[in-house]
């Protein structure tokens, strides 16, 4: 027979218990942190369209009589104009310098910058390696022209053709630009052993030309050649 003090505590125990501050709080966040919960919370994306569209709305037109309350809204509306325009007359702006070089160097998948690619060049040279060394600061010499948008080495472009798009640029290094050309063709497709000589007089060039100012600057992004 079950006593009377036993049916009182299950009485108790079938009541819910009234919990303080410290333990709802708990309570709380175990409930928050459920799956259910945690999908139904904005994302940053949900509260950025939020913001915006808050900072629209509140661009009304002001009630109060003058000039002076409409200043911030006319300013606003110029602005937005003005960038429109200039997204029109001039395109999108470029990320940054680095993601606008192209990644073919040459028929080579190369993404070193014109100081990587140079001080490969002199690493190879102390090796007296002199043919890598001819061929990294050709492409250096190339990889600095499309750094300073002076013009871009696209997929397809051989070095003559860059060697002569270059001298329209440089036209006093013509001369110098074409033998660079050959020097880098022949260490790098026909075998030609490289020089000592021929390094240097291409280090010279592509010392000169990066300290100088090109007489034009040719459109940065040519047609792909055939």
């Amino acid at each position: 027979m079950i006593g009377g003090w036993q049916i009182h505590a299950a009485i108790r125990g079938a009541i819910p218990v009234e919990p303080d501050a410290p333990e709802a709080r708990d309570w709380l966040r175990a409930e928050l942190a459920k799956p259910p919960y945690a999908a139904a919370r904005p994302t940053w994306f949900d509260r950025l369209s939020t913001a915006v569209l808050d900072w629209f709305a509140s661009l009304t037109a002001p009630s109060a009589d003058g000039l002076a309350p409409w200043v911030p809204l006319l300013v606003t509306v110029v602005v937005v104009l003005l960038i429109g325009a200039a997204i029109l007359i001039f395109g999108l702006p470029r990320l940054n310098r680095r993601s606008r070089l192209a990644t073919d160097l040459f028929g080579v998948d190369d993404r070193r910058t014109a100081t990587d690619l140079r001080r490969a060049a002199l690493a190879a040279a102390s090796h007296r390696d002199w043919s890598l060394a001819s061929a990294e600061m050709f492409r250096a010499l190339a990889r600095g022209m499309s750094e300073r948008t002076i013009l871009m080495v696209t997929p397809g472009t051989t070095a003559h053709s860059f060697a002569a798009r270059a001298a329209e640029s440089f036209p006093g290094e013509r001369v110098r630009l074409a033998e660079a050309a050959e020097l880098f063709d022949g260490v790098r497709y026909l075998g030609i052993e490289g020089t000592e000589q021929r390094f240097l007089a291409l280090a010279a060039l592509e010392s000169d030309l990066r300290s100088a100012r090109p007489i034009h600057r040719e459109d940065p992004t040519p047609t792909r050649q055939p």
